[in-house]
């Protein structure tokens, strides 16, 4: 299903992405992260090393089937995307290629990485509970399953189907949960969300700050960037699922690889190097508050460690072959 799902898309990315020209020595990025997200980093690089980087941005599934119908022809040379599934599926379609980069294997640990190296994790994010906290006792939630109960009908938001968020989320729930569990848990937030259906992470953060709702799902780091314009917002993170015998937060990361057809491999590789050095990761971590992914990066000051919090034991290598399915649950349900 997943395979039909990108195919159905290349009508799209081929109409609605424009075909700009591109000079010799400029390095080229597709990118299917928000370009508030990924410019500060790229800008760094370009005054760091002197390399002319062009960004085009757009959805990362209309991007792959962009890389899939320019073949060789391709101008890209880096495809950076917000989601580890999509790059594997990227990886699988011969998209990219191994990255030999120095010192890799003790910069990024293994989870965060490809088997090959095809692509390289650069920064995570965590999925969790915003609640309100004039609404909300946070020791009620132990469990994002909770969210399920009848108790909370009319009284939370979520992500709409399309978010790759919701999918990745689902997609670990039921790795680690069966389909089953997964449905009722979907059927349960369906009719608990109503109306209350976002395409946008802020979107679920600002609705919760209004008390609209008491409770939403979003990444971690839209409640900090709310708070920093917001901070007497009533609202704060949390994070579930930490027993012993639970399942741990959902975590997933944004990466890039280098194109298959790449013709400045040298500056696609100095680009990456930048990306996972300190200097590149310090952006990630203090300007969009996501979890960088060297290990010798700390988080900001306001995040938990990363390391002091259980995290679901699913590779982000197979989010890409549970897509498929979880589609299908997505789908079966009526999440719209």
């Amino acid at each position: 299903m997943q395979r039909a799902f990108f195919l159905s898309f290349v009508v799209v990315a081929t109409l609605s992405l424009p075909s700009w020209g591109y000079a010799d020595d400029t390095l080229v990025v597709y990118s299917g992260r928000a370009e508030r997200l990924i410019q500060p980093a790229l800008d760094a690089f370009q005054a760091e090393s002197g390399i002319r980087v062009q960004m085009l941005t757009a959805d990362s599934t209309a991007l792959i089937n962009r890389l899939r119908m320019e073949g060789a022809r391709t101008p890209a040379d880096v495809l950076i995307t917000n989601d580890a599934g999509t790059l594997e599926r990227a990886r699988e379609l011969q998209l990219l290629q191994p990255t030999a980069i120095p010192d890799l294997e003790e910069t990024i640990p293994s989870r965060f990485r490809a088997p090959d190296n095809s692509w390289i994790g650069l920064s995570g994010r965590i999925w969790v509970i915003v609640y309100n906290t004039t609404m909300v006792n946070p020791g009620d939630i132990s469990s994002i399953l909770d969210l399920a109960n009848p108790g909370w009908k009319g009284k939370i938001a979520i992500p709409s189907a399309g978010s790759i968020y919701l999918q990745t989320g689902v997609s670990v729930i039921r790795a680690l949960k069966g389909d089953e569990i997964t449905a009722g848990f979907l059927r349960g937030l369906k009719d608990n969300a109503r109306a209350f259906v976002y395409g946008k992470n802020r979107q679920i953060v600002a609705a919760v700050a209004r008390g609209e709702v008491a409770a939403g799902l979003v990444n971690h780091y839209y409640i900090n960037r709310h708070l920093a314009k917001h901070p007497s917002a009533p609202i704060a993170p949390l994070l579930t699922d930490q027993g012993d015998q639970d399942m741990g937060v959902v975590l997933n990361a944004a990466g890039a690889g280098i194109t298959a057809h790449t013709k400045r491999l040298t500056q696609a590789r100095a680009l990456i190097r930048f990306l996972i050095s300190p200097k590149g990761q310090r952006t990630f971590a203090d300007v969009n508050k996501e979890y960088p992914l060297n290990s010798h990066v700390k988080a900001a000051p306001e995040l938990l460690p990363l390391q002091s919090f259980q995290v679901a034991s699913v590779p982000l290598s197979r989010l890409a072959q549970l897509r498929d399915l979880t589609m299908t649950v997505i789908e079966d349900v009526g999440l719209r």
